[in-house]
């Protein structure tokens, strides 16, 4: 098991940038696969973005890719979103999740995912 907590948050304007953090506690950061995944009101959690075990593998949402970049720094037990060219669809509360269902690769189902943090607001104003 291990711990997540979210942070970088908050209100920006459409066309700005945020970048979220996560910082995951327990063992072996490095053989979980991890996630991005976002809910706003009346609406399912979707996948934002996903990135393997190595780092080698991502996913994007299509609505992100070129805005949105998944990193993780397994040495740091780190896991970022950099967020740039905000539009107001994005406005949700975003969510870090970790995964050991899968060896390689990516899990785009929020039900692969074990261990999740307790989510931040991101709000984009129009």
């Amino acid at each position: 098991q291990v711990q997540l907590v979210e942070s970088g948050g908050g209100l920006v304007q459409a066309g700005g940038s945020l970048r979220l953090s996560c910082a995951a506690s327990g063992r072996a950061f490095s053989s979980y696969a991890m996630g991005w995944f976002r809910q706003a009101p009346g609406k399912e959690r979707e996948a934002v973005a996903l990135i393997s075990r190595s780092g080698i593998q991502t996913y994007y949402l299509d609505s992100v890719k070129g805005r949105f970049t998944i990193s993780r720094d397994n040495a740091k037990n780190t896991l970022d979103l950099q967020m740039n060219s905000l539009k107001y669809e994005d406005t949700a509360v975003y969510y870090c999740a970790a995964s050991k269902r899968v060896m390689g690769g990516v899990i785009r189902n929020a039900r692969g995912y074990d261990d999740w943090g307790q989510g931040t607001q991101v709000t984009v104003s129009s």
